[in-house]
């Protein structure tokens, strides 16, 4: 059988050579990474061969193939603390040792360790001289935590390998600097895009102090707007069910609770439901389900005059505000700590539309999600209303099927 190398490098040396059959594989996320070559192997028993160039660079070639599987690995960590973190990044952490994990943690939520410190738990004394791959810079700060920069020093560990730096101005590179003046090797920028993408709303935040804003629409094959959702979407496992869980917030009109529309609820296993956030715009009496107002988190009805609400209840609070533009609702949102809000349109018209209008004509949103439904036909009124004449380039579109729907999105430029 054809051989495969997989290279694992200890802490004395960077030449040691695993050899496994064709059908190992690194996983991760789903995607298999093959390291093969036969060349290599037969030039590996050359000793001449192993001391030139080209065989270094073959070496440093496969050990970043290496550490990109670790770092996703990081990542998969991570993402097993989805929807509990904020306003926290998602970070998990690996520890490697002689080509071995040896170690692994993920933050949980906030005001809880950090993944370094429950990886090193995990890892122990065998944390001496390991590596540690974690997805976001370690912190070198006290919050709520002790800085975990002490702790990966105090472990002894060899080797830092770090996804991205941490855009938090308390952090950006601070946690780095640290670990090189205790002589700590530090690598910065392995899988880097896969880590912004982890933590995508969390980074806008602290760029612009709002929050990371998704336009959420279905439309049917003939183009009209639905109210409705695809088969499966709101049950646990559909996109619609996971992105609630996602998010910090997700915003609805307040028209739509009139027609016994009921709180849209994430049905994911553990899910923390968000904020439901009801934009009551000429409207002076608002009732909400009351089954629904059991199940969620907290229920906030954001109008420009003041407003009956009802049934009463401690999970529901009304705010005023003087300018009921999208720019100064999200003022208020990130005001309040959250990273990010789902608009979830359902209607062509009221105010959610004039919401819309002001989000493009501001650049106030970063992604859209639109759900494509395999019927035709419709309201002859339920047509995509136009949000103005300027053109949005949109990037990084991705496409992907969920029973009899189809769902596209991309990111504004």
């Amino acid at each position: 059988m054809a051989q495969v190398l997989h290279f694992s490098f200890s802490s004395s040396s960077r030449s040691q050579i695993r050899q496994s059959s064709l059908s190992s594989r690194f996983l991760s996320s789903g995607t298999d990474h093959i390291i093969t070559s036969v060349s290599i192997i037969e030039a590996g028993r050359n000793e001449s061969f192993r001391g030139s160039r080209k065989w270094r660079h073959q070496m440093l070639a496969a050990l970043e193939k290496e550490d990109g599987f670790y770092m996703r690995r990081c990542v998969e960590l991570a993402k097993r603390a989805v929807g509990c973190t904020s306003p926290n990044p998602m970070v998990g952490c690996v520890i490697v040792k002689e080509g071995e994990i040896v170690g692994e943690g993920f933050h949980p939520k906030a005001g809880q360790p950090h993944a370094e410190v429950f990886a090193l738990t995990h890892a122990g004394s065998m944390a001496e001289n390991a590596t540690a791959y974690v997805s976001l810079e370690p912190c070198n700060h006290y919050g709520r935590t002790p800085p975990c920069t002490e702790a990966l020093i105090n472990a002894k560990v060899k080797k830092v390998i770090i996804g991205m730096v941490d855009p938090n101005p308390i952090v950006a590179s601070k946690g780095v600097r640290r670990l090189q003046e205790a002589g700590i090797d530090v690598v910065v920028g392995v899988e880097e895009m896969f880590c912004k993408k982890l933590n995508e709303a969390y980074i806008h935040r602290m760029h612009t102090l709002k929050p990371f804003v998704t336009l959420r629409y279905t439309l049917s094959m003939d183009g009209r707007m639905l109210t409705y959702l695809g088969k499966g979407a709101d049950e646990s496992g559909g996109y619609y069910s996971k992105m609630l869980q996602e998010y910090d917030g997700i915003m609805i009109s307040g028209e739509l609770l009139s027609r016994n529309f009921t709180l849209p609820l994430s049905f994911e296993d553990g899910a923390n439901q968000p904020l439901h956030i009801i934009i009551a715009r000429n409207i002076n009496k608002l009732h909400l389900p009351a089954s629904s107002i059991e199940s969620a988190s907290h229920v906030l009805v954001i109008a420009e005059n003041d407003i009956c609400v009802e049934p009463k209840s401690e999970r529901v609070a009304a705010v005023v505000l003087e300018s009921m533009n999208l720019k100064s609702i999200l003022d208020y949102l990130g005001s309040r700590g959250l990273c990010s809000v789902l608009l979830d349109f359902r209607e062509n018209h009221g105010a959610i539309v004039e919401l819309i209008k002001d989000g493009f004509r501001d650049g106030l949103f970063q992604k859209v999600v639109m759900e494509l439904c395999s019927v035709f036909g419709g309201d002859n009124d339920a047509s995509l209303p136009s949000f103005g004449e300027m053109m949005k380039n949109l990037k990084d579109f991705q496409s992907r099927s969920y029973n009899e729907s189809l769902v596209v999105e991309g990111y504004f430029s």
